[in-house]
């Protein structure tokens, strides 16, 4: 028989634990919401090569949010942009120009997340490089010749490599033969081991730590005879300015709490999941560190000037 004192004492029960049922439902909301992620990068190197680079890590997010995520290579850096704009990518690994100039084309997005060198820095070079072997020792020497850079979204391959030959009073399309846009770091890099150019833009983080670097340690690159190239055989005639480190960045519209796992599986990585972190940059990075839109702000003003070189010309 249910007494008034049984009844009473079941319904103080009941809202006693109310709270904390709805907050294991908030909880899920997010993943009932996104059942799976989309994270996309902009290949650096061939497809098949971000795949392997990339897959541990992806596997260790899944298991980190519970949720499928799926790796998607983008074909360029416009790509990227427009993806997240229309909401198809949840996160992406961008480069700070792309990530500038999403900002500017008015992409709801933040940053969240900046790698980090092995010396503690957060920064990178463009470089030009030629062939050790050619006669070419400055940028001057290399008048009439053809160069080979990437992408106009990307930093090192375009945007800073413009900037820098404009402070040296240089105009590309009058200085050199041709200006090639190759795609990728990678295929710059191939044009000029190929002779298809003279110089070739790329990043450059340190000696042993680069995009050349990292092709070179896959044997991609060969000499006429067959035998493997080393970075001795390639030569730097130009370093940029620092360029602030790479950022991964989120939608503004997704969840709070959605957010605030993605963030924390990132950085938790390094310690959570070694051997995957440690593939996403050859074992060279330190963990990912917070970073904001505020730190892209230099290169907003980068992609800016170069946008006003280009309606000059």
């Amino acid at each position: 028989m249910l007494t008034r004192r049984h009844v009473l004492g079941t319904a103080l029960a009941a809202a006693a634990t109310a709270p904390f049922a709805s907050a294991a439902r908030a909880a899920d909301d997010w993943r009932t919401q996104f059942p799976e992620i989309v994270f996309a990068v902009v290949p650096a190197e061939n497809a098949s090569g971000v795949t392997d680079r990339y897959a541990p890590f992806v596997e260790y997010l899944s298991k980190q949010l519970g949720v499928k995520v799926t790796l998607r290579i983008a074909n360029d850096y416009a790509a990227l942009i427009e993806g997240q704009r229309a909401g198809n990518i949840q996160v992406a690994y961008y480069g700070p120009a792309s990530f500038a100039r999403a900002l500017v084309t008015g992409v709801k997005v933040t940053a969240f997340a900046i790698d980090v060198n092995n010396d503690g820095s957060k920064g990178y070079y463009s470089v030009f490089y030629v062939l050790a072997d050619s006669p070419y020792k400055t940028v001057e020497d290399l008048k009439g010749k053809a160069l080979g850079l990437v992408d106009p979204n990307s930093t090192s391959g375009y945007n800073m490599p413009l900037f820098a030959l404009n402070k040296m009073g240089i105009d590309p399309k009058t200085f050199f033969s041709n200006v090639v846009l190759t795609g990728s770091h990678e295929n710059a890099v191939i044009a000029l081991s190929s002779g298809q150019v003279q110089a070739a833009a790329n990043f450059w983080m340190a000696p042993g730590d680069s995009n050349l670097t990292r092709m070179l340690n896959k044997g991609m690159l060969k000499k006429p005879d067959g035998s493997p190239m080393k970075e001795s055989d390639f030569r730097i005639v130009l370093k940029s300015d620092l360029i602030i480190n790479d950022p991964t960045a989120y939608l503004d519209a997704l969840p709070e709490d959605m957010k605030a796992a993605i963030r924390q599986a990132f950085f938790d990585s390094a310690a959570k999941a070694p051997e995957a972190f440690a593939k996403l940059s050859d074992g060279k990075n330190k963990p990912f560190a917070p970073t904001t839109n505020a730190d892209y702000d230099d290169t907003i003003k980068l992609i800016k000037f170069v946008d006003n070189l280009k309606k000059k010309g």
